[in-house]
């Protein structure tokens, strides 16, 4: 099955299979969070992005490899409702950016810097650091080497613009954080948001001016 990245509550689970990564894709919760869960094919080793709501759907995802780390990618209180949950049930080790991670009311046990590799089994994720949307939010960057880059942008982007800021220097900062280490990936590189449908930064890239120019 081709992998298309449309997924909704309630309904199956997508699977991006790619050579050395499984990504599975589900949407959970009143606000349709995506939750995203790794799986190293060479060591069967996973890790789960944003617990955001329904633990019993994601445990059920996750089934009985369990995972060994969770990534809440950034405090709002709709990306960890099921955190808990997914922690006691797993003993995973917790994962957010340091600047949000006192937001977050389930202990992290790894607080995650600009530039910080997240290991899951043989596969590296880098952690990018976004101010904006929230503080300590964090995109994190597969750099697959068998094809073109793949990020998990939390809420800071999303197919049509960035996520959503209050002041205008927030805006800014979010933008600024996007173009220069995000979009400083090709246009290939495949974008996986915390709620929707996927997109390519080269389908966004022509719009950067025009989000600049809006404010928004």
């Amino acid at each position: 099955m081709t992998y298309s990245g449309e997924v909704t509550v309630g309904g199956p689970a997508d699977v991006h299979e790619l050579t050395d990564l499984m990504i599975t894709k589900i949407a959970v919760g009143p606000m349709d969070n995506n939750a995203y869960l790794l799986r190293c094919r060479a060591t069967g080793e996973q890790l789960l992005i944003d617990a955001a709501n329904d633990a019993d759907t994601l445990l059920g995802t996750i089934g009985d490899d369990g995972i060994a780390s969770v990534v809440t990618t950034h405090r709002h209180g709709d990306h960890w409702q099921a955190l808990a949950a997914v922690v006691t049930a797993t003993g995973a080790r917790t994962y957010a950016g340091r600047e949000d991670a006192d937001g977050i009311p389930v202990p992290t046990d790894v607080p995650v810097d600009e530039g910080d590799m997240i290991q899951v089994g043989r596969v590296q994720l880098t952690a990018r650091h976004l101010v904006g949307h929230t503080p300590g939010s964090i995109a994190l960057v597969y750099d697959d080497p068998h094809g073109h880059p793949h990020v998990f942008t939390g809420d800071c982007l999303f197919p049509g613009g960035p996520g959503r800021t209050t002041r205008r220097e927030d805006f800014e900062s979010l933008m600024s954080g996007l173009e220069a280490k995000v979009f400083a990936l090709p246009d290939e590189t495949w974008v996986y948001p915390g709620h929707g449908n996927d997109t390519t930064l080269g389908s966004e890239r022509p719009h950067l001016p025009e989000w600049r120019a809006r404010g928004w």
